[in-house]
């Protein structure tokens, strides 16, 4: 049928574009369709890739937790045959990458997060369709891995692709990635909540989150874990045989040394992961070979120690079980303690070797069965000399599944839900977040598995345009002072601090001691200082000793920087020879020195 001469072409990208919540519903229901289905290909993948590859080789079948399909019984293990395996799946996976896609090698969150922050979302269509055979082939042949990387890049690459074709702006487009992040994850792992609060959390190292993106996420990740549910089960990827409760506050004490515990070996496998990178970038052999060396190694651990073939999350389950005989090397006895902290180790090598090779997997299973071991030996540890305290090893398995990750992938919030919706319980989440702040903190932002992060929204080239960057790196901070040094001696009355400030109309004074900076008060520390004693307190008691401060010479980017991070309004400025404080910068002095340097340099 022919459309009459007055009939109106619809402008389906205009109206695409034309509502913020019709863009986001459609572009996000889209996403997690994409998510779900491509979650379960991959799932489906995988498991046939281990059954023809490490299964038809060495007659070996990882265990599968409580929550998919069980795994065929491995009756007759050639263990000796594990690094042909391996190197076998790393051959195939170093050509597919070398002659497709170079860009699916590694684990593929990282480079949906190198493509928010510095490819204006821009992902190539080829890109995961590459990264799920080569994802399917790596941890099928036994090799390391997880495969939530693959199921990121699947969705956030169809993400990207959908914004383009809609004609959404770049900003747009960064946004469906994330969302695409979130989504694949969640679906993956059966975590729709928790998926979706990672595609905020999981682009920053330092704490910031890209809430932009939690609106399309939580449309996408729901959807993506129906589909994917649909066509597996809906029921959690681990089950717990019974119901922890905690009950026991001197407990906390506990969790806190396994968070410590965590914290630690975290920082050692972010740091042993990306020695290895840096070991096979000098190797002078051809690309595409690594991969089957990096195999080859991670082969001949997974001889000695089964447990880190392919995901583990069998070996996870194991554990939450009570079965910790599971994590007895093959060919030696150990105390079960210092067997389970092995295997820990023994996953990192055998992770880094297989992804830091060019390998294509994702870090964030591996991460969850570190911690788990850890988990288990620590509370194997206490079981030896307590027996009663805690009698069941699941709560510390989760807790140190929680722990590991959140320090490496910088997602304190996001891994404590999404454990919590794997497991189907919510038990553990006081203990979980006493050892998540702690492992959190050791490990700091420097350490992140995820190179690709950036500390927060203003260290994002993905943001400049939005905090001004190519004027403040102009500026510094003296362009920013305005007025006198205003500062007080610590001897100072709280109430004479009081009417200073009200008298000048500000909210923050430096405290100086012969003109030298020693600290600072704000209004709200002198008002929490009851009335009656304002007029014997004084500031040196309730000043901030510690002060953030900058240089005269200091960018207002880096000024604007520390205010942000610190989450502070004002900053004292002081010479670099002896910290005499020179003056105060505010986010009213930045803004007023930016307008100043506007007006003089605009026609």
């Amino acid at each position: 049928m022919t459309a009459g001469k007055g009939a109106k072409k619809i402008d389906f990208k205009g109206y695409i574009n034309s509502s913020y919540l019709s863009k986001w519903v459609i572009v996000g229901i889209l996403i997690g369709i994409v998510a779900g289905l491509g979650a379960a290909a991959f799932y489906y993948l995988i498991q046939f890739a281990s059954d023809n590859f490490l299964g038809r080789i060495t007659g070996i079948y990882p265990p599968n937790p409580a929550g998919e399909l069980p795994s065929p019984i491995s009756s007759s293990p050639h263990y000796f045959l594990i690094p042909l395996s391996l190197a076998l799946g790393g051959l195939i996976v170093g050509l597919l990458i070398f002659f497709f896609a170079p860009e699916a090698e590694g684990h593929g969150t990282d480079a949906a997060i190198d493509a928010f922050h510095n490819r204006n979302g821009v992902i190539r269509k080829r890109v995961p369709l590459v990264k799920m055979i080569a994802s399917a082939i790596t941890i099928g042949s036994g090799g390391s891995g997880g495969r939530e990387g693959p199921t990121a890049q699947i969705s956030a690459g169809f993400g990207s692709y959908v914004a383009t074709v809609f004609g959404m702006s770049n900003r747009d487009r960064r946004i469906a990635v994330a969302a695409g992040i979130g989504a694949g994850i969640g679906a993956i792992f059966r975590s729709p909540f928790a998926g979706a609060i990672l595609s905020a959390e999981i682009l920053y190292s330092g704490g910031d989150m890209e809430v932009e993106a939690l609106t399309p996420a939580f449309i996408a990740s729901p959807v993506g874990y129906v589909i994917f549910a649909s066509f597996t089960n809906f029921s959690p990827i681990f089950s717990l045989s019974s119901q922890y409760t905690f009950n026991h506050p001197l407990n906390l004490l506990l969790y806190a040394i396994l968070g410590i515990i965590c914290g630690l070996m975290g920082k050692f496998y972010s740091s042993f992961f990306y020695w290895v990178k840096g070991l096979f970038s000098r190797l002078k052999v051809k690309k595409f070979l690594k991969p089957m060396i990096g195999g080859a190694v991670a082969g001949v651990v997974a001889m000695f120690f089964p447990q880190t073939l392919g995901m583990s999350y069998g070996y996870l389950q194991f554990l939450m079980d009570g079965n910790l005989k599971s994590a007895e090397p093959v060919f030696f006895l150990v105390p079960i303690v210092l067997a389970l902290v092995m295997i820990a180790f023994a996953k990192i090598v055998a992770t880094s070797f297989t992804i830091s090779s060019g390998g294509s997997a994702g870090v964030f299973a591996p991460s969850l069965v570190i911690g788990g071991f850890l988990g288990a030996a620590t509370w194997a540890g206490i079981n030896m000399i307590s027996p009663s305290l805690v009698l069941s090893p699941a709560p510390f398995v989760l807790v140190g599944m929680m722990a590991l990750y959140a320090g490496v992938g910088r997602t304190p919030i996001a891994v404590i839900l999404m454990v919590s919706e794997m497991t189907g319980s919510l038990e553990v989440m006081v203990p979980a977040m006493i050892a998540v702040v702690i492992s959190y903190y050791i490990v700091g932002y420097k350490s992140s598995i995820y190179r690709s992060q950036v500390r927060n929204r203003s260290d994002s080239p993905a943001h400049r345009g939005e905090y001004n960057i190519p004027v403040l790196t102009y500026l510094t901070a003296k362009d920013a002072i305005s007025g006198r040094p205003l500062t007080i001696d610590p001897s100072t009355s709280v109430a004479d601090a009081l009417k200073i400030m009200e008298d000048d109309r500000i909210t923050g004074v430096p405290v100086t001691e012969n003109g030298r900076l020693v600290g600072i008060v704000t209004k709200s520390d002198l008002i929490q200082v009851r009335l009656i004693h304002q007029d014997m307190e004084s500031v040196s008691h309730v000043m901030t000793k510690n002060v953030v401060y900058g240089y005269p010479d200091d960018s207002l980017l880096e000024i604007m920087r520390k205010l942000s991070v610190n989450n502070i309004s004002h900053i004292p400025i002081v010479d670099k020879e002896n910290l005499n404080v020179i003056g105060m910068v505010t986010l009213n002095g930045i803004y007023r020195a930016h307008q100043q340097f506007l007006a003089r340099n605009t026609t």
